[in-house]
C-alpha cells in the first residue's frame, strides 16, 4: 500500500465518489498536493478501508475522489503487541508514540509508574492524553496503516499487573534481566505485554508485583535504552521473532 492514506469518520454507504474535505481535506490539497489521476486510501483507522483516484481538487481543502474500490476491512495482527510505556519527561512520549506506531505497535498503555518525573493529573493529563492519540493517529496515516494503535487510559501499576496476568506473553524490559528478549519462546498467537519502564527506572515493589502477575524481567542488549526508544526496539525484535516482518 503506497498511496497516502486519509481517515474519515465512518465508510458506511459510501457511494462512487468522496469528498474529502475539513483538516484531512486541507492535508491532501494544500499539503500533499494531490491532483488528478493519483490514488489515495481512505480509512477509518479501525481496519475498514478503500482505495480510490483523485478526481478534483478544489479550493485549499476539498478533494474528491472516484473510482472507489469495495471496502474492505483487515483483520487484526496476531500475535498482538501491547507496550506499557512509562511516561517519559517532555515530548518524549510523544516520540515513543509515533515510532512505536510506525514500526507495528498495536497497543500502547501510558503508565505512571512510582518513578516517572511526569504525572498527569487533571487537565493537563487529558491533554496529554489526548496528544499522544493524536500522534498515533497521524503516524498510522504516515506510516500508511489502516489499523492505528490503541492508545489506552493511564493506567496505576495495579492496573499494569492485571493486564500482564492476562497476557499470553508478559515481560518487563529492565538492565536486571539475565534472559535476552531475543532468546525467549514467543505465542504464535494471542496477547504479548511489554513493559518499558520510566527514566529512573522500574522500581523493586514495581518489579516484585509485576513478577507475581507472571511478567519476568528482560534485556534487549548491553546497552541500555532510553525509555523513549527501548518499546520501539523491542517492539522490532517481537515483529521479527513472530513472524510478523516475514
Amino acid at each position: 500500500m503506497t498511496a497516502p492514506v486519509f481517515v474519515v469518520d465512518q465508510l458506511d454507504g459510501v457511494g462512487a465518489e468522496f469528498v474529502l474535505d475539513g483538516p484531512e481535506g486541507r492535508h491532501a490539497v494544500s499539503v500533499k498536493r494531490l491532483r488528478p489521476g493519483e490514488g489515495v486510501v481512505l480509512t477509518d483507522g479501525r481496519g475498514r478501508w478503500t482505495q480510490g483516484v483523485v478526481k478534483t481538487a478544489d479550493g485549499k481543502d476539498r478533494l474528491v475522489v472516484t473510482d472507489l474500490a469495495p471496502v474492505r476491512e483487515e483483520p487484526p495482527e496476531s500475535p498482538r503487541i501491547t507496550v506499557v510505556q512509562a511516561l517519559p519527561k517532555g515530548d518524549r512520549g510523544e516520540l515513543a508514540v509515533e515510532t512505536m506506531t510506525e514500526t507495528g505497535v498495536d497497543a500502547i498503555v501510558p503508565w505512571a509508574a512510582s518513578r516517572c518525573i511526569t504525572q498527569w493529573k487533571g487537565e493537563r493529563g487529558l491533554k496529554a492524553l489526548a496528544k499522544w492519540r493524536s500522534t498515533a493517529r497521524e503516524a498510522g496515516k504516515q506510516s500508511r496503516r489502516v489499523r492505528f494503535p490503541e492508545v489506552a487510559d493511564a493506567a496505576t501499576t495495579k492496573q499494569v499487573a492485571a493486564l500482564l496476568a492476562e497476557a499470553d506473553f508478559a515481560g518487563v524490559l529492565h538492565e536486571s534481566g539475565d534472559v535476552p528478549l531475543a532468546t525467549v519462546d514467543l505465542p504464535a498467537a494471542g496477547e504479548i505485554v511489554l513493559v518499558v519502564g520510566p527514566e529512573g527506572g522500574v522500581s523493586p515493589e514495581e518489579l516484585a508485583l509485576f513478577e507475581e502477575a507472571g511478567a519476568r524481567p528482560y534485556r534487549l542488549g548491553r546497552s541500555v535504552l532510553r525509555t523513549s526508544t527501548a518499546g520501539t526496539a523491542a517492539a522490532a525484535l517481537l515483529l521479527t521473532r513472530t513472524g510478523r516482518w516475514s
